[in-house]
């Protein structure tokens, strides 16, 4: 599995994308729940909120629209609304306008913008997202793939080319993609270093795939938004129906996108059960 486009060798006129945590890998909320919250606390010292802030990042990061949002914008939010509501807490500013400027939302990024200025923000920023990545990599048999992606990963690669495109650490991912076997039906893994997702499915789109034959298959909104901005189709994977949704993709969305036949209205009617299972949480 190649971790970057610089080897990686188009082998199909079909290309289907894939996020990881929450849609091919059952590790979202055990990584959220377990690491990304609690070191939120343990950073920004807020252990006299710990339950009221933690309720607040699960709601906004796992059963929200705002699902599998960037850790950084995740953190950012997360404080803005911790604000509106009361919270004993102050709303970032230097944090907020880096991830908003940045190209590239990453620890490497992050640390470069804190060398440059010297920002206390940016300094806790990244020491959090440094002590998220230590506390996953400790996790130790938690993470699993969802029941179908196997299955569904195996057929799609014997016709498709099949890219991770995801907001994850890289080394995390790659290391549990392989370590359950999954890697073998994979061309190319682009994390979190490779830019945002959009760009990632830009930067792969240059490969020339037929542009009716791509899909981004996610569990998250932005994965749609990925997916809108480079005009491809989207693929939901429903939180709480994974099996499901890659049985689908297996017998039903697949066989669509080779045959040309992901129209306009299968595409929406997949969105528009995607809203209501995540509005359904709001």
């Amino acid at each position: 599995m190649n971790t970057n486009l610089v080897d990686f060798h188009k082998k199909h006129n079909v290309l289907v994308c894939v996020d990881s945590d929450g849609c091919a890998m059952d590790t979202m909320d055990v990584k959220h729940i377990e690491c990304f919250g609690p070191k939120i606390i343990e950073v920004f010292g807020l252990e006299k909120i710990e339950d009221a802030f933690l309720r607040l990042w699960n709601e906004l990061n796992l059963y929200s629209m705002t699902r599998g949002i960037n850790r950084f914008k995740g953190l950012v939010l997360s404080f803005d609304v911790a604000y509106e509501r009361g919270m004993d807490v102050a709303p970032f500013k230097a944090l907020k306008k880096w991830t908003e400027e940045t190209p590239e939302l990453s620890n490497r990024a992050l640390k470069q913008a804190y060398e440059a200025s010297g920002e206390e923000e940016l300094k806790l920023g990244l020491l959090w997202s440094e002590k998220v990545n230590e506390a996953i990599g400790n996790l130790s048999d938690v993470d699993k793939p969802f029941d179908g992606v196997k299955e569904g990963l195996k057929a799609i690669s014997q016709e498709a080319d099949v890219a991770i495109v995801s907001s994850a650490n890289t080394t995390a991912v790659l290391e549990e993609w392989t370590r359950h076997g999954l890697g073998e039906y994979v061309d190319v893994l682009l994390g979190q270093e490779a830019g945002s997702k959009a760009k990632c499915i830009h930067d792969l789109l240059g490969f020339n795939y037929r542009e009716n034959q791509v899909v981004m298959v996610g569990d998250a909104p932005g994965d749609l938004d990925a997916a809108k901005k480079n005009g491809v189709h989207f693929y939901p994977i429903i939180v709480g129906q994974e099996e499901m949704s890659w049985n689908r993709l297996k017998q039903e969305a697949f066989p669509r996108l080779l045959a040309g036949a992901f129209d306009a209205s299968y595409q929406e009617m997949l969105i528009a059960e995607f809203h209501a299972a995540l509005e359904s949480n709001d």
